[in-house]
């Protein structure tokens, strides 16, 4: 992910051993007595390079537990954001006075099915598909994207978006997307001033495509 965000943010990529780190008191508590093997490796992992990001800051290691929706719980005067897909986690971190929010994904390079691709793409979202390069699961770069979006806008404006609440638009060319967010869920937004307009980075590889994309202070 270090590709894909500013230096102003420090980003973590788990190695072997971050699957099965010790997790604090409260972060363990998130996950109670219940939690399936995958889920706490993944959880695991995404706290091991959320602690490692903080100390490229320079900061001391923090917990960062999970809010009741699951989204991580950032010490104060932090910004971060998470992911992780089928054997890869990351974590990035930066301080709130530089970088408004953060947000990235990591999906598998693969084709959506049919009903899959329905429930993401906006009908110019396949037309737009329908015009770019071959050899590229395009719908997946889009899925990524609205993830990573949805990241960046849950911490400003304190609510979830639906996956047509977003149209993006890619430039294969420049590795750049723009999601522009639906006038109504702006209107009905419940902050002042929240983002219209989202823009990001992506990259494609065999098998993982990656999205990020920051918001700088208002």
């Amino acid at each position: 992910m270090r590709d894909l965000l500013p230096p102003a943010v420090a980003v973590a990529v788990a190695g072997p051993d971050d699957w099965s780190g010790r997790l604090h008191a409260a972060e363990a508590a998130c996950l109670g007595d219940r939690a399936v093997e995958s889920r706490r490796r993944d959880f695991t992992a995404g706290r091991m390079c959320a602690r490692r990001a903080m100390a490229a800051l320079g900061l001391p290691p923090a917990a960062v537990p999970a809010a009741a929706d699951r989204s991580p719980v950032w010490p104060a005067g932090l910004v971060g954001t998470i992911t992780h897909t089928r054997g890869y986690c990351a974590a990035a971190v930066a301080r709130s006075d530089e970088i408004r929010a953060v947000g990235m994904d990591a999906e598998q390079h693969r084709e959506l099915s049919a009903g899959v691709r329905r429930l993401i793409c906006l009908p110019e979202e396949d037309e737009q598909v329908a015009q770019l390069p071959p050899g590229i699961h395009w719908p997946a770069v889009i899925f990524s994207a609205k993830e990573t979006v949805y990241k960046v806008w849950h911490p400003v404006v304190g609510n979830w978006l639906d996956f047509h609440d977003a149209l993006v638009r890619l430039d294969p060319d420049a590795g750049t997307f723009t999601a522009r967010i639906s006038p109504a869920r702006v209107a009905e937004a419940p902050v002042d001033h929240p983002p219209t307009l989202i823009s990001g980075r992506f990259a494609v590889d065999t098998d993982l495509v990656r999205t990020a994309a920051t918001l700088t202070p208002r």
